[in-house]
């Protein structure tokens, strides 16, 4: 028996929780109806509403349950067998065990240490004694809720509050998981970042004007060459994406009619879908090359300059990018021109303007402020990209203002920081944290002044 139950895993039981709810839908439905001999008036609720109390009562409690034990067992059993392992040295560190007992399972009893093999074997008993327990807890649960739901079931049981109830607070946990996210993403990023200023200078991250690490020490770690890289490309991506996607979402909504409309916003929006790395093997294959043969190659080149050495640059990934913030801009501006009302329209036709200085002199200005919303979440969005920025920006840290040259980003620099086998604990790992840290902040900025600018125009114009 318990060989069974150790054998189920999480899939299985949730498959037999449900299979479960199931049963007690039909059972509490039919029981309410029996009850009534059939009479609905007679119930409090709808049948249904019987059944599904029922399911709930069956399912939800078991389910959670299922779900805490899956997080809960491991880090026990981690613990547990952690306690047998000699703490000679840091390989014996926790964090190392499961690596240990892989090892100790692929030379079961060969040249591994006594302790370490004992571990597994433990490490496997616990396991398998956590999975007997948890399927035995978690049926047991479920159908003490099924025979608990059965015998509330009568004609005076309130199930409809009780369903409503349910679904609210599973709205509610919905609706708090984006909070807890956002604090846990800040958390965890904040305590590391901590851990690196406790090891690095602050005046040197925040006002250094040099970024070297170095994993042997002595590392310049400043976030301004990184910082300007960044904020250098995202001025060219949306000093073309503005332009192309404001005038496209004028043309849609003010112009064009509805055949042309209902097939160019659908074509315009696909390049929203492309993904990010396609756009850097587009800058790197295709953009750097040509702007090489425009602004390189000397004499040879199109225009007898020299200005471009390489394929990677600012320009190229300024360019790439703004060619994916097109939809951003234009689809966000098209719905916000589109919510300006007809009677301003109307006011400005009636007073003798044309068509376009309705628009310049009318539209542009009531539609402004969600129009400047659009251009700061493309912003931000614009400052989180990275593939893009590995594959046609370059990796050099600096500050320039000649866009044809290599630079880097901040997202790159984490990616960078946090590959390959490196000491986690080193400022020159852990500064990948602080500037997480830092993106986080600067885009969160962004983010919620377009949202209060975007409120802020639709309250005026509802």
């Amino acid at each position: 028996m318990i060989e069974l139950l150790s054998a189920a895993n999480a899939g299985v039981l949730t498959l037999l929780i449900l299979a479960l709810a199931a049963l007690a839908y039909v059972l509490a439905r039919h029981r309410a109806l029996r009850a009534v001999d059939g009479d609905v008036r007679r119930l409090h609720s709808l049948p249904s509403y019987y059944g599904y109390a029922a399911a709930m009562l069956t399912a939800v409690p078991a389910l959670l349950v299922l779900a805490v034990w899956l997080i809960v067992q491991p880090w026990l059993v981690q613990m547990q067998v952690a306690q047998t392992i000699p703490a000679a040295d840091g390989a014996r560190a926790v964090e190392t065990l499961p690596a240990l007992l892989s090892d100790a399972g692929i030379a079961l009893g060969g040249t591994l240490e006594p302790a370490i093999v004992e571990a597994a074997q433990q490490h496997a008993r616990l396991r398998a004694l956590g999975h007997a327990g948890r399927s035995l807890v978690v049926l047991v649960l479920a159908i003490a809720g099924l025979v608990a739901a059965l015998r509330m079931t009568d004609p005076t049981f309130r199930a409809r509050n009780t369903v409503e109830s349910g679904v609210r607070a599973l709205l509610i946990l919905a609706a708090s998981l984006a909070i807890l996210t956002t604090v846990g993403i800040v958390l965890s990023m904040l305590f590391e970042s901590i851990n690196f200023f406790r090891a690095h200078p602050w005046q040197d991250f925040f006002f250094g004007d040099s970024w070297s690490p170095n994993f042997r020490g002595d590392s310049d770690l400043s976030i301004l060459p990184l910082l300007w890289g960044t904020l250098y490309i995202s001025f060219i991506a949306l000093a073309v994406a503005v332009p192309i996607g404001l005038y496209a979402a004028i043309y849609l909504s003010e112009y064009a009619n509805n055949r042309v409309r209902s097939i160019a916003k659908p074509l315009l929006e696909i390049l929203a879908g492309i993904p990010t790395i396609v756009y850097g093997l587009f800058a790197l294959l295709t953009v750097g090359p040509f702007l090489v043969s425009v602004f390189g190659r000397g004499e040879d080149g199109l225009l007898g300059v020299d200005w471009m050495n390489g394929a990677t640059s600012v320009l190229t990934a300024g360019l790439v990018m703004g060619i994916m913030l097109i939809p951003f801009v234009s689809s966000l501006s098209d719905d916000i021109i589109n919510a300006v009302p007809q009677s301003l329209r109307d006011g400005s036709y009636g007073l003798g303007a044309t068509h376009s200085e309705t628009i310049r002199q009318v539209v542009l200005p009531a539609a402004l402020p969600g129009i400047v919303g659009a251009i700061l979440l493309a912003a931000s969005r614009a400052i989180g990209e990275t593939m893009i920025v590995v594959l046609g920006a370059g990796a050099i840290a600096r500050i320039s203002a000649n866009p044809f040259e290599a630079m880097t980003t901040i997202t790159t620099r984490i990616v960078s920081q946090l590959t390959g086998d490196t000491d986690f604990a080193s400022p020159e790992t852990l500064v990948a944290f602080a500037l997480g840290l830092t993106l986080f902040v600067l885009t969160l900025a962004l983010n919620v002044l377009a949202l209060y600018i975007v409120r802020r125009y639709r309250e005026q114009y509802e």
